[in-house]
């Protein structure tokens, strides 16, 4: 039983509602709980193949942070796991996520939605790491994961800055994959993430893993661990489907294994 969140399943998508509209979906210790206990019940359900993040409402996907509970937050407790951890268990979820963006991503909100793999957004959202103006900085892998994906000179101007840019920015510099309307976003993610759950499912985790430990390590390493996915690849039972499926003009039916 959630209270900060809403969690569904249908047709091989999981899709987890950050529920608290009232505060701007703002990320408390137990929302975050919660996600953790929904990663864990939806890893254990072997129909789900992708798993999509969105906010409850029109105005906002995540504000960040609960600032009540930040302004109380102390040096030792900052040292904890927390909001890091959680988003680390996102980015290196074994199915592919994405972050549907209904609205404000802000701070830990915007982070959030960096750990997924993917990520849509509605015209009228926004997103930044405003920290700065609190005194503090992104300390949920935001100055990493922004760096990565965005380069670091829009990064630094971003975080640097506080600013909040518009989604039609975010598009423009790389930071989300695709705009939208509000009332085409969460059919956009489900049709992503359709696509994504139709592919043969273990090439769709392993190529997954490459991407995200090949990109931090040097060239040789990242092609030995490309190779030794594909060497696994071969093996499988679902490259004797896809290819033999393919030579009998008929869609493959694949069982990750």
């Amino acid at each position: 039983m959630y209270n900060n969140i809403l969690v569904e399943v249908a047709e091989g998508i999981g899709i987890i509602t950050i529920n608290r509209p009232e505060v701007r979906n703002a990320l408390s210790a137990e929302t975050l709980q919660e996600i953790v206990q929904a990663l864990e019940e939806t890893r254990e359900n072997q129909e789900v193949r992708v798993l999509v993040f969105t906010g409850s409402g029109e105005k906002s996907f995540a504000a960040g942070a609960d600032i009540s509970q930040l302004h109380k937050r102390t040096m030792i407790e900052a040292l904890r796991p927390n909001m890091t951890a959680v988003y680390r268990k996102i980015e290196e979820y074994e199915i592919p996520t994405i972050a549907a963006i209904n609205g404000y991503a802000l701070g830990g909100g915007l982070e959030l939605a960096l750990a997924c793999d993917i990520r849509i957004a509605a015209e009228h959202a926004k997103v930044g790491l405003p920290e700065v103006n609190l005194g503090i900085m992104p300390g949920a892998g935001g100055t990493q994961r922004l760096s990565r994906i965005v380069g670091k000179g829009r990064a630094m101007e971003m975080i640097l800055t506080g600013d909040i840019i518009t989604a039609e920015k975010a598009e423009r510099i790389g930071l989300v994959n695709k705009v939208v309307s509000l009332a085409e976003l969460l059919t956009t993610a489900k049709e992503y993430a359709a696509k994504i759950a139709s592919k043969g499912p273990l090439a769709v985790r392993l190529a997954k893993a490459v991407v995200n430990h090949g990109a931090d390590t040097e060239m040789e390493t990242a092609l030995f661990l490309e190779k030794l996915a594909q060497t696994i690849l071969i093996g499988s039972e679902d490259k004797w489907e896809g290819t033999l499926a393919f030579l009998e003009k008929r869609t493959p039916q694949f069982k990750g294994k």
